[in-house]
This record gives C-alpha cells, structure tokens and sequence, in this order.
C-alpha cells in the first residue's frame, strides 16, 4: 500500500524589507513541503491575516514595524492554534535568544543558506526548536525573565514614575492588587523598593527590548 502524501506545511511569511519577502515567498513557492498562505509587510497587518487564517509556521523579521516580533508572539500566544515562530534576522548580539525568550521556536540568520531557512521551517513543524549556540546561563542568570506579563507591564509602567494609584487606575486593578504585584517583582528582581526595581529595569537593558 503507497503511503499518503503528506500535506503541505502552512507557511505565514512576514518581513518590512520588500526584497526579502520577494525571494523568501519565490522559495517558499518553490518548495513541494510548504504552502505559502500570505505575506506581510508590518506585524499589524501579519496579525490581521493570521487570524483569520491560521497556519502551521510563521516566519518573521525580528524588528517588523511596528510592534515588534517579540510582542507580536506575546499578543498570539493567547490565542488558540499558536503557529511556530521561526525569526529570520541578523545574528548579531543577542538576538536569536531574545527570540528563544520571547517564544519562538527557531532562528535562521539572514546571512545563512536559504536551504538553512526551509530546514529550519521544516523542522520547526515537525515540533523542534532550532538555533544557533546560545548561552543559556544569560537566560537563568536575567531575573527580568522570570516576571509574568503583568509584572512586566507593571514594572515598565513603574519606570514611567507612575503612582500605585495611577497603576491601579491604568491597569483597572485595586491598590492592593497593585502592592501585591509590586511585592512579587521585588522579591523576583531581588530588591527591596520601587526605586531599586526602577534602576535594575534600565540596567538590565529591558526598556530597550
């Protein structure tokens, strides 16, 4: 008995360089194992698409306008068929484990083979993660990471000089759920007041992420 064909994997591209979205879908086009199901330009108009169409793999530009592919996996991860991310950029500093921080499931350098790419997406789908060497003790030793998205959101606001009162209002939370959040970040970042979680939020480079 012949084995069925396996179905095409649903690929997402997005990316503000028009070039690369060019030669990426002509790949993607190319391949037998994939099906490209659209391209974009911004985060907000691949968010658009991709949910109203959900696909198995999602391959984006680190800094897609305007929000960013670390907060556009934050903002779909709630959502249900999460597609696999896989980041397509430079691998310069520390962005392929940002990206593995942030929920992607692979990396591929845009300096690397274009085979490197498709394998990456093929694997990715198969339920690996991929990436370069990455220190994972940066990862363990950066309590920043260890916050919840609310905490996070909390401590930028906090860094904005917002008052207990004004976060509570912001977040439309009471003051003691604001204390209680507050206790938390404190305790996670090992400091003993606002001031001092103010200072490690700039030091640690988080407000430029």
């Amino acid at each position: 008995m012949s084995e069925l064909p396996q179905q095409p994997i649903d690929v997402m591209l997005a990316d503000n360089n028009p070039l690369v979205l060019s030669a990426m879908s002509e790949i993607f086009e190319r391949d037998p194992r994939f099906s490209l199901v659209a391209t974009s330009a911004t985060a907000e108009g691949f968010l658009g698409a991709v949910m109203r169409v959900p696909v198995k793999v999602c391959v984006i530009a680190w800094n897609l306008p305007v929000l960013g592919a670390a907060k556009l996996i934050e903002v779909l991860r709630e959502q249900e068929n999460v597609p696999r991310f896989v980041i397509y950029g430079d691998e310069v500093g520390d962005v392929p484990r940002l990206a593995m921080q942030a929920g992607a499931a692979g990396f591929a350098s845009r300096s690397g083979e274009v085979e490197v790419l498709l394998e990456t997406c093929a694997d990715v789908a198969a339920g690996k993660m991929v990436f370069p060497f990455i220190d994972v003790r940066k990862m363990q030793q950066d309590p920043i990471h260890s916050l919840s998205r609310k905490e996070r959101v909390i401590l930028e606001a906090l860094a904005k000089g917002l008052s207990n009162r004004e976060l509570s209002k912001d977040l439309q939370i009471s003051t003691n759920t604001v204390k209680f959040h507050l206790s938390n970040i404190y305790e996670k970042l090992s400091v003993k007041n606002r001031t001092q979680a103010i200072a490690f939020y700039y030091s640690s480079g988080a407000a430029s992420d």
